[in-house]
C-alpha cells in the first residue's frame, strides 16, 4: 500500500502564495506520475499539475504562469509551488499517484484564499 501524505495548506490573501508538499511512503513516485488535483464542495475533483518520472509538466490553463510542481525523488516527495493565488483557487488539493494501473490519493489540505 502507498500513503501519500498533503501539507502546506492554509489561510493566505489573494495575491499571496503557498507550497503543498506530497510525501510518499517507499520509493514508487520515483518511477510514477504525480499530480494535484482540487475539489470544491458538489464539483468534480480537477486535475492541476501533474509531472512525470521524467520531469515533464503539464498545467491546467487556469494556474499556468501561477502554479510550479516540482519533485524531489532522493525525498520521495512532489511540491506545488502556488503564487499570486486568487479566490476561486480555494479548494481542497489532492496529491495523486499513478502507476499504469495502480493509483493512489492522499487526504487532501485546504487552500482558503481571502479577497
Amino acid at each position: 500500500q502507498v500513503h501519500l501524505v498533503e501539507s502546506g495548506g492554509g489561510l493566505v490573501q489573494a495575491g499571496g502564495s503557498l507550497r503543498l508538499s506530497c510525501a510518499t511512503s517507499g520509493s514508487i513516485g520515483r518511477i510514477s506520475t504525480m499530480g494535484w488535483y482540487r475539489q470544491v464542495p458538489g464539483k468534480q475533483r480537477d486535475r492541476v499539475a501533474t509531472i512525470t518520472s521524467a520531469g515533464s509538466t503539464n498545467y491546467v490553463d487556469s494556474v499556468k504562469g501561477r502554479f510550479t510542481i516540482a519533485r524531489d525523488n532522493a525525498k520521495n516527495t512532489v511540491y506545488l509551488q502556488m503564487n499570486s493565488l486568487k479566490p476561486e483557487d480555494t479548494a481542497v488539493y489532492y496529491c495523486n499517484l499513478n502507476a499504469g494501473p495502480l493509483n493512489f490519493w492522499g487526504q487532501g489540505t485546504q487552500v482558503t484564499v481571502s479577497s
